[in-house]
């Protein structure tokens, strides 16, 4: 990873500022909501005790009967078709059977369904109607009440048998529908609105099982509706965008008032699709997932409702009607002196909290996004710089490890006062030593071919006066020993001499106008009986390949690379010599064989003077000094190209592309 993408990754870590930001943000809006929370509930508590101050008619703590409100006249024909409108809130006083009241100006709607599977059906009128299957109707009015008896021995209508004396105010007859369908008996009648009761009490009576059912004791409840005067009351205490509902102590919304229209919009956003996504982010996981609670039904059975009605104050954060609007409910205790007579649920729609804090969030994006921007801006130049200086420094390095005489006082960065500058510095003091050793590994050669060539020649000499002198039998096999180190010693003195005198023509190298191809085929052909028994393989384009330099020189870099590649090929092997043509002008001459493997710890070093990597896989006896592959790169240098060596399959290639020497004149 590049120094430049290091240091944008550091940048990076500006993002804990939005990060810690975003929690500031959360932990504002959390305090917003407690306050908002803390002031609605201290309204819902100031309007409780307002309620009861103002002599408001409150539930009981009892359960009752909760009638709903007929939008339009009930038939009494037995059928559930009129009915489906309150399906939803039937009420239960038992398992097994489902009371629904409704009532309209005229009449109070009662339809009673009793599941019961057996038979003892008789009349109302009957003898022993009090022993069948029935049910019994207590209709109550302050202290007076009377009963009523409904039975039916089939399905049809019926009329119910009053129980014990008249009674003033109440119907002499009760008429209605009876309904079996095997399983299960429906009853539906209706009383009229002025005879209704104040209390209502039934009661359900199985011949088969007594016990069921109570007995048939009539379970007797208040009646209870959603009161005009309480919903005006909650009305005139309510404040501006509260919506406030009154409820009985099984939960039936018995006044009803107030509004959640806010009379002092906000601004809106100009932004509303960024506004709809920070709500989405910020505001609406912390919601409760369900919807505000509804209008207009009759029976609210929530959580948090439920709480309240147990004596609990709740407060909940929910989704609006409209998007980025949110909804806070708060349900309180119904407490009239001690006691528990229900909950009030309080209900405030704000487009504000989430506005607020939307904006809040918004500001913080965008100045985090800008000091992000400019801080990955300078951290991005500020790395670019180093990379240049650095890549500066890499270059030099570079340049004066493959070309040499470079002077290396001139390494750049080296009156710079920072740790780069301390860095050229080590490094230009390194790469003088490092110049000084070269230089005399480099003169190594020549001095020692100068200084060994007398003392040879006396030893040389000294030698064959001992041939013509008389000596023992035993003595020759040791001269013999003698002249053949001597000649090793030679050879190895004319190779370090043959290396100088290369260095030095080509420092005096004059090139000319050649053809590439004609030079490699004819060394090629030179070579052929050389490599036998082995084989050669020669790729040289069929026309002239021309190139401005040394063909005398390409001829020596080339025997050099052949004799290596000799040595190394085993008498079955390959050798490979092919010629190439760049696009780009240079031409590449390659010479690959079949042997050993470069070791790669040493593939970067084949080309420097004193350098050998011979072992087992070279051919035994031929003195090697490491010059060979180095007069290889002087050539390709002085050509203006580069020499190479790889590990290629099963063998080894050597490549020295060159570009030509340049022409007098040319810089």
């Amino acid at each position: 990873m590049t120094l430049r993408r290091k240091l944008l990754l550091v940048a990076l870590s500006t993002l804990a500022l939005p990060w810690a930001g975003w929690l500031y943000v959360r932990q504002m809006e959390h305090l917003l909501r407690n306050s908002q929370e803390q002031a609605l509930l201290a309204i819902a508590f100031a309007l409780d005790r307002g309620l009861v101050a103002v002599g408001a008619q409150l539930p009981h703590a009892e359960q009752g009967w909760y009638v709903q409100d007929a939008s339009q006249p009930i038939v009494i024909d037995g059928d559930d078709s009129d009915w489906k409108a309150f399906a939803h809130w039937e009420q239960h006083p038992w398992p097994g059977v489902d009371v629904q009241l409704a009532a309209d100006s005229a009449w109070l709607y009662m339809r009673i369904n009793v599941a019961d599977a057996t038979h003892t059906r008789v009349g109302a009128f009957d003898a022993t109607a009090v022993e069948s299957d029935h049910v019994l109707l207590q209709l109550t009015r302050g202290n007076r009440q009377r009963s009523y008896l409904l039975a039916s021995a089939s399905s049809g209508a019926f009329l119910a048998h009053p129980l014990g004396p008249r009674e003033r105010g109440f119907p002499d007859e009760i008429s209605g529908q009876w309904r079996d369908s095997g399983k299960t008996y429906r009853i539906e009648l209706r009383v009229p609105r002025a005879q209704a009761p104040d209390q209502l009490g039934i009661g359900v009576f199985d011949a088969d099982a007594p016990t069921r059912f109570d007995g048939g004791k009539p379970d007797l409840r208040p009646l209870l509706n959603l009161s005009p005067a309480l919903s005006n009351d909650l009305t005139q205490l309510a404040p501006s965008g509260v919506r406030v509902r009154l409820l009985s102590g099984d939960g039936w919304v018995i006044g009803e008032g107030g509004s959640m229209l806010e009379i002092h919009k906000p601004k809106v956003s100009r932004f509303p699709w960024l506004q709809q996504v920070l709500s989405d982010l910020l505001v609406v996981p912390s919601l409760d997932q369900r919807q505000h609670l509804p209008r207009n039904i009759p029976r609210l059975s929530e959580p948090d409702v439920q709480q309240a009605l147990d004596g609990q104050a709740t407060a909940n954060w929910r989704g609006g009607d409209t998007p980025g609007s949110v909804v806070l409910t708060v349900a309180v205790p119904l407490d009239v002196r001690g006691q528990n007579r229900g909950a009030l649920v309080l209900e405030q729609s704000s487009q504000a909290l989430p506005l607020l804090t939307n904006r809040a969030l918004l500001g913080l994006m965008l100045a985090s996004i800008a000091v992000l921007l400019i801080a990955g801006a300078v951290l991005f130049a500020f790395a670019t710089w180093l990379s240049v200086r650095i890549g500066r420094l890499r270059d030099a390095a570079e340049q004066a490890q493959h070309h040499e005489g470079l002077e290396l006082a001139r390494l750049p960065l080296i009156d710079d006062r920072d740790e780069l500058g301390d860095l050229a510095r080590s490094l230009s003091r390194l790469l003088e030593s490092i110049g000084t050793y070269t230089e005399y590994l480099r003169k190594l050669a020549s001095n020692l071919s100068h200084e060994l060539n007398t003392p040879l020649a006396i030893v040389r000499s000294s030698l064959e006066n001992l041939e013509h002198a008389e000596l023992p039998r035993e003595a020759m096999s040791y001269l013999a020993r003698a002249r053949d180190g001597t000649a090793r010693i030679g050879t190895i003195v004319r190779a370090m001499s043959e290396a100088s005198r290369m260095e030095r023509a080509m420092a005096h190298a004059d090139g000319e106008d050649m053809d590439l191809a004609q030079v490699v085929r004819g060394c090629a052909e030179a070579y052929r009986p050389l490599a036998a028994p082995r084989e050669l393989e020669c790729d040289i384009p069929a026309g002239p390949v021309p190139l401005y330099g040394g063909p005398e020189l390409i001829a020596q870099a080339l025997d050099k690379l052949f004799d290596n590649a000799l040595s190394f090929t085993a008498p079955d092997g390959w050798i490979r010599i092919a010629l190439q043509e760049g696009d780009d002008g240079e031409a590449r001459i390659v010479v690959a064989n079949k042997g050993s493997h470069l070791p790669d710890s040493m593939q970067g070093q084949l080309f420097d003077s004193l350098v050998s990597v011979r072992g087992a896989g070279a051919k035994a006896g031929a003195p090697h000094l490491g010059l060979g592959l180095y007069v290889v790169r002087l050539v390709a240098e002085l050509h203006q190209g580069r020499a190479s060596g790889r590990n290629e399959g099963d063998g080894v290639v050597f490549e020295m592309s060159l570009r030509g020497m340049r022409r007098p004149g040319d810089e």
